[in-house]
């Protein structure tokens, strides 16, 4: 049976594993920078994951089948994802970087066929793989190792972890400080780094200590415009979500417990989606 988000939560190692994974997301940041920022926010993030899931459910020998732009701005309004205008955008924009590509030179507008380039499946799966580490190191299991084994699996467990996570209450539904970042841009990015610096044995703590300092380098190092990031930081604090041990900018930012049990509540329910998809799709299979 895949874990729930509760089993998640409370498991001792949760923390530990999130963190890691954590990590490995900044690391894709860092090397990836261009193909992070379609997960910028809540919002690009399951856009992006729209579009991978309807160019994984395609079938070439089935037109009908085909990710055009029509066809993502029509499952993206039925799931409440986005407006028209943005998820038009949105898919101009994937064609500009070339994280997606029209399959042939002719075509139509909006009924002209995409798939997503091969540079960007490569990418996204760097995802897949921290987040069934993060499962395993849970609970010993070897889901990674199986998808390592297995890899021709992806466009049937993508489409099912998009399917999960649209339908998330807790996904895109979470708490107050954690809504606050996840409109802006590599929200996420700045929330993992936050809680990838923080001392599992202060876990504990109302005012959990971070590993940051200064808001500058921070802004810096996220390429964000300091004035945003600090405004962002500073309704934080009027939320009594972040603060400083000591002086600002000459000691360590700390995050409430109500903040880290809302991050913690997020991982747990997307790591609760992935698990139920790759159960449905590895051990099913299996089964049948």
């Amino acid at each position: 049976m895949p874990l729930s988000a509760a089993e998640i939560a409370r498991h001792p190692a949760a923390l530990r594993g999130v963190q890691e994974q954590a990590r490995a997301l900044i690391h894709i940041y860092e090397t990836s920078p261009r193909l992070a920022a379609v997960f910028a926010t809540q919002q690009r993030w399951l856009l992006g994951h729209v579009g991978l899931a309807l160019h994984f459910r395609r079938d070439p020998n089935d037109r009908r089948t085909e990710m055009t732009i029509a066809r993502f701005i029509e499952v993206v309004r039925h799931n409440s994802v986005a407006s028209r205008n943005t998820a038009e955008a949105f898919v101009k924009e994937m064609l500009h970087y070339n994280i997606a590509e029209y399959i042939s030179a002719s075509g139509d507008g909006r009924a002209h066929p995409l798939r997503v380039t091969e540079d960007t499946i490569e990418t996204f799966t760097g995802w897949i793989y921290a987040h069934l580490r993060t499962l395993d190191l849970i609970d010993g299991g070897n889901r990674l190792e199986n998808f390592l084994e297995r890899p021709e699996m992806l466009p049937t467990l993508q489409p099912l972890i998009a399917d999960g996570l649209l339908t998330s209450d807790r996904v895109r539904e979470p708490g107050q400080t954690f809504s606050l970042f996840i409109w802006l841009n590599n929200g996420g990015i700045v929330m993992d780094w936050l809680m990838s610096g923080i001392d599992p044995e202060d876990a504990h703590l109302d005012r959990i200590p971070t590993s940051v300092i200064s808001v500058s380098e921070f802004a810096h190092w996220l390429k964000l415009s300091r004035t945003h990031l600090a405004r962002k930081l500073h309704d934080a604090e009027a939320l009594g979500s972040i603060g400083w041990v000591g002086q600002r900018g000459h000691s360590v930012m700390w995050v409430s417990r109500q903040f880290f049990d809302e991050y913690m509540a997020v991982q747990a329910s997307k790591l609760a989606v992935v698990d139920a998809a790759f159960e449905a799709c590895f051990y099913n299979k299996a089964a049948s």
